[in-house]
C-alpha cells in the first residue's frame, strides 16, 4: 500500500509517515496541493492521500477538486488532516471528492480508526 502525504510543515510529514511506516505503508511526500498533483501526474499508483488544507499555492480544498477533477488516482481515498472543523468546510470537501477527515491534532489511535473507515485493514 502507498501513501501521499500532503502538508507543508516538516513536522507533520515526519509524524505521519512514522505513523504510516508503522502500518506497513510506504509513503511519498509533498509540500502542497500544487506539488501533489504533479506527484499524482508521474506515478498514480497511490492508495491514500492524507492532505493538509492550509497550504502556500494550491490549499487541500484545490488540491482534492482538481484531482477528482482530472481524474488523477480516481480509486485513491482522500483524507484531510486539518484544523477546520466547520460543518460548512466539511461538506464542501466532501462534495469535492474528500472520503474523510481527521481533525488536528490526533493520536496514533485516530489515524488508525480513519484508516478502518475508509477500509484499510492495515490500519
Amino acid at each position: 500500500m502507498r501513501a501521499l502525504i500532503v502538508d507543508d510543515s516538516s513536522f507533520v510529514r515526519e509524524y505521519l509517515r512514522h505513523l504510516l511506516a508503522k502500518m506497513g505503508i510506504s509513503c511519498e511526500e509533498a509540500v502542497d496541493g500544487s506539488q501533489a498533483l504533479h506527484v499524482l501526474a508521474a506515478q498514480q499508483a497511490f492508495d491514500l492521500m492524507l492532505l493538509d488544507v492550509n497550504m502556500p499555492v494550491m490549499n487541500g480544498l484545490e488540491c482534492v477538486k482538481a484531482l477528482r477533477e482530472a481524474q488523477l488516482g480516481p480509486q485513491m481515498k482522500v483524507m484531510m488532516v486539518t484544523t477546520e472543523a466547520d460543518n460548512s468546510f466539511i461538506s464542501t470537501a466532501l462534495n469535492n471528492g474528500a472520503d474523510e477527515f481527521l481533525m488536528k491534532p490526533f493520536t496514533p489511535e485516530s489515524l488508525r480508526e480513519k484508516m478502518l473507515l475508509l477500509g484499510f485493514e492495515a490500519a
